[in-house]
């Protein structure tokens, strides 16, 4: 989903969210999951700009390894796998979120900056007074530990984006291309990284509470949730 895409049925969403942001109430957060290049993010900023001051994002992508630390483990080649992310301090974001410790405590969470591929720490500030921190990110719902255990208890909901998987390839191939890869190099990488980290997150559908499918523009709720 490009920036210039509608999405018609915002307005619905935005009512499913705002029913979880009660100003002066406890604060609550919104999950929304996907495949690499689903439209996560995209959705996820349109949510927060319909919800007008009641939302704030915090993306998973800000607890990215640095660069450095990946090739000191040896992971620098499948950036954007489940252990190349600090999910245990992006879980202690998400209780400090929460349950702030301190009253009129604005809280500020790390970016993801595309055009360095480095997270940025302290660049997103969430005010005291917003109810709803809407993150989004591929591993929300994945069955594995830490995300299963540390990560998906403290989502109050977590929304599912599907889209059709091949015009999810050429987004994340022209993504990368946008930020420095070469078209064959950028073909390369989402071959054996990103869809193997989709097919890796692909059960989590199931897990969802709503599944948002920009095919056909429809929601639902998957049998098992």
């Amino acid at each position: 989903m490009s920036e210039s895409e509608s999405l018609p049925y915002v307005d619905e969403l935005a009512a499913r969210a705002r029913s979880l942001a009660t100003p002066g109430g406890p604060r609550r957060v919104l999950g929304v999951a996907g495949p690499p290049g689903a439209g996560k993010s995209t959705l996820a900023r349109r949510l927060v700009a319909a919800l007008d001051g009641l939302a704030a994002l915090v993306p998973m992508d800000g607890f990215h390894l640095a660069d450095a630390e990946l090739a000191r483990l040896g992971r620098a080649d499948r950036k954007g796998a489940p252990d190349t992310f600090d999910a245990y301090g992006y879980a202690a974001l998400l209780a400090r979120l929460r349950a702030p410790r301190h009253p009129g405590e604005t809280v500020y969470a790390p970016a993801f900056e595309r055009e360095l591929e480095q997270p940025v720490a302290g660049s997103l500030p969430v005010p005291p007074d917003v109810p709803l921190v809407v993150t989004e990110g591929n591993y929300l719902l994945l069955d594995e530990e830490p995300w299963s255990t540390a990560v998906r208890p403290l989502l109050d909901a977590v929304w599912w984006v599907a889209v059709d998987d091949r015009l999810r390839v050429e987004r994340l191939t022209a993504r990368h291309v946008a930020f420095g890869k070469s078209p064959a190099a950028a073909r390369a990488w989402v071959r054996r990284s990103d869809e193997a980290n989709a097919r890796r997150v692909a059960s989590g559908r199931q897990r969802a509470d709503l599944v948002v499918d920009l095919d056909t523009g429809t929601t639902h709720t998957p049998p098992d949730a």
